[in-house]
């Protein structure tokens, strides 16, 4: 389930940093609706900010990741380095 959290997290990053820059993020329903907060929703600022969350998504991640494949390299070195000794009488 980890996996499937961080996966998303680096999905959605990925969304963030590259929509805010294309034609889609323009041509949008809130722009057409509200044409008071085009100003806004067009601004280069908020499409920044937007990338950088994105940017903070895909980091997220990213520690989401190394936490999954780290617990499981201590999982299986535990498991290895354990050696049952035989019964002393």
């Amino acid at each position: 389930m980890a996996l499937l959290l961080a996966a998303l997290f680096v999905e959605v990053g990925f969304v963030l940093v590259v929509v805010p820059w294309t034609t889609f993020w323009d041509r949008n329903y809130f722009v057409d609706a509200l044409p008071q907060v085009e100003w806004l929703l067009t601004s280069n600022y908020l499409r920044g900010a937007v990338s950088g969350l994105g940017v903070v998504d895909i980091c997220a991640g990213i520690a989401e990741l190394v936490a999954i494949f780290a617990s499981r390299s201590q999982r299986a070195t535990a498991s290895s380095t354990f050696v049952s000794q035989p019964a002393q009488d």
